[in-house]
């Protein structure tokens, strides 16, 4: 396969990383990280003025209709930049979902505020430890209504809308779950944020009680639809963690350039030049990966579950390996909170697990490719 990005893609991708830069600098991390704001609300309200909320989303629900491949150009600089902003949970989890289920009522009263920047929405699938299985559901649907708990939810707090995964049968199959549309503005929900280590993307415990829903997508086929969300999900996650993952690494070797010891760069010693070697390798295979993933994802092709789990795999490998050295190249100061190095490990920690650990994405492209060989 012999795939790259257009030209367009490319200013495009060029365009979110100058208006990133101006309006993300580490220091409007920070405000979030330090508590003094749940999100960054004038970013959010200017991603949404350049269109790049619904860059996905068709014109006739309000975005502009460009594409995934768009997308995932974006995606890209928002993990550089590391930007404090719902992005992921409502453009990657609850738009797609929407896209692929939603009925032409839902779509049109939610996804053209999503666009305008108007709601921000979420997936609420886990509830406490464990990875994605229709056997870890226990959350209740009943007459409309739903009863139960679901944590962590990304940025379950702020959210305006969310996308529910229910029990609705007994037997233990895949046909037992169905999703549900809750606005979580309209009662029937408490929320309460939780502690996490990255604070700049929240979570939230919520807890529905006799709260009423309307179905998303036809009765028991709600696994089926969860299961393309997470891969598109997890395409559009790995170019965040690729952008973060070649920031990380641009840090550490600026760092190595400019630092002085013994009278010479420490970019100049055989030990830190195979440390930014080695993230350079963990980088550029995982951007590899994540190219045949934009690929598979943009044509629909058959390989996206396998393309998306390999995606996946390595840019979180690639992510957290890069900025756990990022910050061995800043040696002692790499710890202390007044660099940025430590902002990318959370970031890339927090990433590691918001749809389903490594582990169970390595078992989801062992099993896929071996189905696929059997087949």
């Amino acid at each position: 396969m012999n795939f790259d990005f257009s030209d367009e893609q490319k200013q495009m991708r060029d365009a979110a990383r100058k208006f990133l830069a101006e309006k993300c600098p580490p220091k409007a991390v920070r405000e979030v990280l330090d508590g003094k704001a749940t999100y960054d609300k004038a970013l959010w309200k200017g991603l949404a003025e350049m269109g790049f909320l619904g860059v996905a989303i068709p014109e006739e629900f309000g975005g502009a209709g460009a594409g995934h491949l768009e997308l995932c150009v974006i995606a890209e600089e928002m993990g550089r930049a590391l930007a404090p902003v719902p992005f992921s949970s409502t453009v990657y989890l609850a738009a797609e979902a929407l896209l692929l289920a939603g009925s032409d009522a839902q779509k049109q009263k939610w996804l053209p505020k999503i666009a305008s920047g108007d709601a921000s929405g979420t997936l609420a699938l886990f509830e406490g430890k464990g990875n994605p299985s229709p056997q870890a559901i226990k959350l209740s649907a009943s007459g409309g209504t739903l009863n139960g708990v679901k944590k962590p939810v990304p940025d379950g707090a702020i959210a305006d809308f969310a996308v529910v995964a229910a029990r609705t049968g007994s037997t233990g199959r895949d046909a037992d779950i169905s999703l549900f549309l809750v606005d979580l503005k309209a009662g029937g929900v408490e929320v309460r944020s939780l502690t996490n280590i990255d604070p700049t993307h929240g979570q939230a415990e919520l807890t529905f009680k006799n709260c009423k829903a309307e179905p998303l997508g036809a009765a028991g086929e709600g696994w089926g639809i969860l299961t393309q969300v997470l891969d598109r999900a997890a395409v559009l996650m790995a170019f965040e963690q690729v952008g973060g993952s070649d920031r990380a690494l641009e840090m550490g070797r600026d760092y190595a350039l400019d630092r002085i010891a013994f009278g010479r760069p420490i970019g100049s010693f055989q030990a830190v030049k195979h440390i930014l070697a080695d993230m350079y390798v963990s980088a550029t295979l995982a951007r590899s990966n994540c190219y045949y993933g934009a690929w598979a994802l943009s044509t629909n092709a058959s390989e996206l579950p396998e393309a998306a789990a390999a995606a996946r795999i390595s840019a979180t490998q690639a992510f957290q390996h890069c900025s756990k050295n990022n910050m061995q190249v800043h040696g002692g100061m790499g710890f202390t909170w007044e660099f940025d190095c430590h902002m990318y490990y959370r970031r890339a920690n927090a990433t590691a697990v918001t749809l389903g650990s490594l582990s169970y994405w390595e078992d989801q492209l062992i099993d896929r490719m071996r189905k696929k060989n059997a087949a």
